[in-house]
């Protein structure tokens, strides 16, 4: 039997789920000439990775800290943020999988978890030179939830204070993070394609120079 104690009810809700939408991703905005001082050289964007509810929510009420783990080549490359705006902002030149650890309260009695990200600095699709002549902010956002499967007392209340808490009151918001990041992932693969398809056109014709040669040198 579990006990109340100082961080508050930890009885859990039996045959109870509660869910609670979010997005997370990044926005990116080219520097441009006019960069930052002390922004290194090479450096093109200013980008901010972050979590946040999907209408704008405050998520602290449940969340006690958010950890974004950056690429290696960042000073202090494990970034905690212990209070909202959940999110790291700086400044880059390449693109790269951002780690996100979510830490609940300690009233949900919720394992930690963890998302990936890849970060997201250049726009693709049939509009990218165009985005990228009109220096376009650049976002790539996705939609999931937090689900608490048989909450505790605590975090129940916390969550069903705010009406439109509860996950089907938020189902259409998932649409048009789930389409943008399928299209997104679509470009990409779609890029790699042509650029393994050129390269096979390349062995091919280096093959029929060689080929060709052989043939020479043996008449």
């Amino acid at each position: 039997m579990e006990k109340k104690n100082s961080t508050g009810n930890l009885k859990r809700i039996k045959n109870v789920q509660v869910s609670r939408p979010f997005i997370f991703g990044n926005m990116a905005v080219p520097l441009g000439e006019n960069k930052p001082p002390n922004t290194p050289s090479d450096h093109t964007h200013s980008w901010t990775v972050f979590i946040r509810g999907s209408n704008g929510e405050d998520l602290s009420n449940f969340i006690k800290r958010v950890v974004f783990k950056l690429h290696e080549t960042y000073p202090n490359s494990t970034r905690s943020i212990e209070e909202p705006p959940f999110e790291v902002t700086e400044t880059g030149w390449g693109e790269f999988e951002i780690a996100i650890r979510v830490y609940f309260i300690p009233e949900a009695n919720e394992k930690n978890v963890v998302m990936y990200h890849h970060l997201k600095l250049h726009p693709y699709g049939p509009e990218a030179e165009k985005q990228k002549a009109e220096g376009a902010t650049v976002t790539s956002l996705q939609y999931d939830e937090f689900v608490f499967n048989e909450p505790t007392e605590s975090v129940f209340e916390v969550l069903s204070k705010k009406p439109g808490a509860i996950l089907p009151a938020q189902k259409s918001a998932r649409v048009p993070y789930s389409v943008q990041s399928e299209n997104e992932e679509l470009d990409r693969l779609g890029a790699a394609v042509q650029i393994v398809k050129q390269n096979i056109n390349k062995m091919q014709e280096r093959l029929k120079y060689l080929e060709s040669e052989k043939e020479g040198l043996s008449n």
